[in-house]
């Protein structure tokens, strides 16, 4: 194989490997920044899984493999190949520009976005829906996601002010889920009710004080829903709270003072899909 071609097609390892002053190495490294990616609508993924994942959903338009790496990885080197995506070989300062971890895995995609904005066309009827109500961290945004994807949600919704899910730490942090279902951002929370009951969803928030316990709830959450998850810091606006149809809240036996969001998102939509699942 050698740099910019596909596996099969070249023999040997490269002679060549593109280096961190490779235009094309560095027209990528400039993803990191939330505003070369909107601009270029285009993101990294790194690890087997992102990459595996960019692959199966037809989002991968390159794949960067370092020369130590590429023994590691021959199995999704051949995918990109039969899938006609360039594979480049390119060195290992390279591939640290084009990652954002410490310790590289060897392996990133250059992909298009696949994250809609809201005025996109819509998921077609969904019954279970994720919200991330600004979520500012990039780990719980990709979390969120992943576990959306677990547990048989239809879709993930960000509202304005939510970190970029295909921030390359958010993509990692959904190991690959960012590519298997819908994720709409930058809702205005005034447009969220509005939007949810368009598509026939009713809307859940998830807090401390709600006047519905999630575990004697089965009665309404079985129908289609919208769940809202607040803001790490300061939690659900009281008017978004106010309009919700539910406020939800999750028994806490123990001393812990309250549960994180994404094990909050967690009980919650585990509980919405187990309902839906006894009621269809």
């Amino acid at each position: 194989m050698t740099h910019n071609t596909r596996p099969g097609e070249g023999t040997g390892r490269p002679a060549e490997p593109f280096t961190e002053r490779t235009p094309r190495v560095v027209s990528a490294s400039k993803l990191h920044r939330a505003a070369a990616r909107r601009k270029s609508r285009r993101f990294l993924a790194e690890g087997a899984n992102s990459v595996e994942a960019a692959l199966t959903g037809r989002a991968a338009i390159e794949v960067f493999c370092s020369e130590d790496a590429i023994d590691r990885f021959p199995v999704l080197l051949a995918t990109a190949s039969a899938a006609g995506v360039t594979v480049s070989v390119v060195t290992a300062r390279a591939i640290r520009d084009l990652s954002d971890t410490v310790s590289p895995t060897g392996i990133v995609a250059l992909c298009r976005s696949v994250v809609r904005d809201p005025g996109e066309p819509a998921e077609p009827a969904p019954r279970l829906v994720a919200v991330g109500q600004a979520l500012a961290e990039p780990g719980n945004v990709g979390t969120l996601v992943r576990v959306a994807d677990a547990l048989g949600a239809d879709a993930v919704w960000l509202t304005e002010g939510a970190a970029d899910p295909e921030n390359t730490k958010a993509v990692r942090a959904s190991a690959g889920s960012i590519f298997h279902l819908p994720v709409v951002r930058g809702i205005a929370e005034s447009d969220l009710v509005e939007r949810a009951h368009q598509q026939g969803l009713q809307v859940a928030v998830a807090t401390a004080d709600g006047e519905v316990d999630v575990e004697s709830a089965a009665d309404v959450l079985a129908g289609p829903t919208a769940w809202v998850f607040g803001n790490e810091a300061h939690g659900v606006p009281a008017a978004l709270a106010d309009a919700a149809d539910l406020r939800v809240r999750i028994p806490i036996r123990g001393r812990a003072e309250s549960l994180n969001i994404v094990t909050a998102a967690s009980i919650c939509l585990h509980t919405s899909a187990r309902l839906q699942a006894g009621a269809s």
